[in-house]
């Protein structure tokens, strides 16, 4: 049948199924032929354009072999996907180059994606001069073929027995790899990074350590735990935040009294939370009672009711975390007039005098408690009785009485 004599039939509604498309895959292949395009082909038909996707990756039927695009020739029981260019390819795109046809026009010829044809040509082509041999270039593909490859822990009985004896006496996996590197200064087959550790341990299929072993690990985890890059989170709140790094040069040699670091302290079951607030300066302790819940609108508000019970020179400024809690960050600083600065994602040390602070609190209020249950009084004694305790770095004097000076001073 020839493309002046096809056409398409009136009801395309009712479907007829794949087997009795042969006039359109005949009209499709003629015109591809022809020099119209695969989209341009498949709209003339009347075919959907993935169902021609399917006629070119071999399923054309009963067409005749004149017609086809070229066919992928696979060797009998090679076992390798059609997907794959073929040596048969590689010939085809060799000869294509010295009689100078364009990428674009290869892959056609192909029934390939142009970037399939130009990939295959930069990877393959000689590193000597860049000229593309197909039978070299064919040698270079077999030999990244095969998957997957043996593990280096794998290969090594020596290495192998050395990281799992370490494992089992619960060594971390950073810590092996360094004394490798230490025992083994002059054997490259016995050292590898702990991601290769990691690797063998949880990635499966790889067999190369004991699957059991992930229970010597720091987290016991039998799975991987994946984590988002800081830089790619989402902005946290409405208002703009603004980062430590902005956060002026006094706040940060601690000479200027007035600045605070803060955080929440969390109770059982993440329903019940006290604000912990310490004074840089001094390492003076506040605590605020939150007996209701933490959401944004209350901590604000109790924050508020705290901050404005201190004389205007102990109120400077505000660093937090980047916690929900925080939501109402630009309320708060319009009613105390308190700057809030926000440390960066995972990096409690740029909160240290507040985070040293929590972990002595939990003496007070262990973790799995119900903090709801503590009273505003019962706070007010335990923030009392850390700012009367003696502090090695204040020299031995109390919070209390560091504070009480720049007061009196002021």
């Amino acid at each position: 049948m020839g493309i002046e004599e096809f056409e398409i039939r009136a009801d395309r509604k009712v479907p007829q199924g794949r087997r009795k498309l042969t006039a359109e895959r005949e009209a499709y292949a003629a015109l591809v032929e022809a020099g119209f395009s695969y989209r341009a082909a498949a709209t003339i038909v009347g075919v959907n354009y993935r169902t021609t996707k399917r006629w070119r990756a071999g399923s054309w039927g009963n067409i005749p072999a004149s017609t086809r695009q070229r066919a992928r020739v696979r060797k009998p029981g090679d076992g390798i996907s059609d997907r794959f260019l073929s040596e048969d390819d590689r010939i085809a795109i060799a000869d294509a180059l010295r009689a100078g046809d364009s990428i674009r026009k290869i892959a056609q010829a192909l029934g390939r994606s142009p970037s399939t044809i130009s990939r295959e040509v930069k990877r393959n082509a000689s590193p000597v001069n860049g000229s593309y041999r197909p039978y070299s270039a064919q040698q270079r593909a077999d030999a990244r073929l095969p998957r997957p490859r043996v593990g280096k822990i794998a290969r090594n009985a020596e290495l192998r027995d050395y990281i799992q004896r370490k494992l089992e006496l619960r060594w971390s996996p950073e810590q092996i790899t360094h004394l490798l590197r230490r025992e083994f200064p002059d054997r490259p087959e016995m050292q590898v990074v702990h991601e290769t550790i990691y690797q063998a341990l949880y990635i499966q299929g790889r067999g190369e350590l004991r699957r059991e072993l992930t229970r010597a690990l720091r987290t016991g985890r039998v799975r991987r735990k994946t984590h988002k890059q800081a830089q790619m989170r989402q902005p946290r709140y409405r208002d703009p935040m603004v980062m430590i790094s902005d956060r002026p040069a006094e706040i940060e040699d601690r000479a200027v009294p007035g600045h605070w670091e803060g955080d929440l302290i969390i109770g059982a079951n993440q329903k019940s939370a006290i604000a912990t607030l310490v004074e840089r300066t001094t390492r003076y302790t506040m605590l605020v009672h939150l007996p209701a819940d933490r959401t944004a609108l209350t901590v604000s508000a109790a924050l508020v009711k705290v901050m404005q019970t201190l004389p205007a020179q102990l109120r400077r400024s505000l660093t937090w975390d980047q916690g929900s809690e925080m939501g109402k960050h630009r309320a708060f600083t319009l009613a105390t007039d308190i700057p809030v600065y926000f440390c960066d994602p995972a990096s409690p040390w740029q909160r240290g005098s507040n985070e040293n602070t929590n972990g002595l609190l939990r003496q007070y209020f262990p973790k799995g408690s119900d903090l709801s249950q503590h009273s505003a009084e019962t706070l007010d004694l335990v923030a009392s009785e850390l700012n009367t305790r003696p502090r090695k770095t204040l020299d031995w004097d109390t919070p209390a009485k560091r504070l009480a000076a720049l007061i009196d001073a002021a």
